[in-house]
């Protein structure tokens, strides 16, 4: 009878979905929700009025253009080379690899500052690499180059660390299928290879766009910091709060902060797409 039927409950060690549940949306409330709505609430006590006077100012305008191009140009740079890195680690075996596989996180540990004072003595005019391509009227340092050279360097492992477990666990076997059926090595990576990685090279593109778009430390120095030209928006914001305009430096932190959820919600649905059209196929 159905209804003598016996619910068997499942026992875990892990607390039941009530209370994870619960303790997951406190701490992302503590730690995300309520920091952020400060920023909105902040931004709104100066008025609407106010508020588009703020962030529609020519200096701003171009504060965020300069953050979004370069961040864009950063992360579409470390696609391809970080794709290609990860590419050479997972599939060759040659010595120093591990090294190499290591050096890859330097980044991580490094503090922002540091890599921006190494990298503007080394791209400044007198530098090392610098004086290589002055005489050619090419400058780097102070330059927007600078400030996508100085993230590049930050947020290059986020493209690698997502693209290298995808390539480890794929089954080399659909590749040799390919050949065998005649598919040319180009044919096999755009066909074979290509489909199951995308997903995860757009999410790697997502993290190295969001971390680029809020670095500060390693851009400061390089960038040159100069208004209409190489200043970045975190720079901008951090003007506002040394004149003591908290209510501006939050109305221009909101700005920023729409325009990158928006860009990365788009950038979830595109993986989504991608993921979901790659398991039809």
């Amino acid at each position: 009878m159905p209804s003598k039927l016996l619910k068997i409950r499942q026992h875990s060690v892990i607390p039941g979905f009530g209370i994870t549940m619960g303790f997951s949306l406190l701490y992302l409330s503590l730690m995300v929700l309520i920091p952020v709505s400060m920023v909105f609430l902040n931004s709104s006590s100066i008025g609407m009025t106010a508020f588009w006077e703020t962030v529609s100012s020519e200096r701003v305008l171009a504060s965020l253009k300069i953050s979004f191009a370069t961040s864009f140009a950063a992360a579409a740079i470390n696609v391809i080379f970080g794709v290609l890195f990860a590419w050479v680690l997972v599939r060759y075996s040659f010595p120093g690899r591990k090294l190499i596989d290591g050096l890859i996180d330097l980044p991580f540990a490094l503090p922002t500052a540091v890599a921006g004072i190494s990298l503007t003595t080394l791209y400044a005019e007198n530098g090392w690499i610098g004086k290589v391509f002055a005489p050619l009227g090419i400058k780097i340092a102070y330059t927007p180059l600078g400030i996508i050279i100085a993230l590049i360097f930050i947020s290059f492992p986020f493209v690698v660390r997502t693209v290298q477990p995808v390539l480890e666990s794929m089954d080399i076997e659909a590749e040799e299928a390919a050949s065998c059926l005649g598919a040319s090595k180009l044919q096999t990576f755009y066909k074979v290879i290509l489909p199951t990685l995308l997903p995860a090279i757009i999410t790697g593109f997502a993290l190295a766009f969001a971390r680029a778009l809020g670095e500060y430390g390693s851009v400061v120095f390089i960038s040159g910091n100069m208004p209409m030209y190489t200043e970045i928006t975190p720079l901008l914001i951090r003007a506002k709060l040394e004149q003591y305009d908290y209510a501006g430096a939050t109305a221009i932190a909101a700005v920023m902060l729409v325009i990158s959820f928006t860009m990365l919600l788009f950038i979830n649905v595109l993986q989504w797409w991608a993921g979901n059209r790659d398991r039809s196929v």
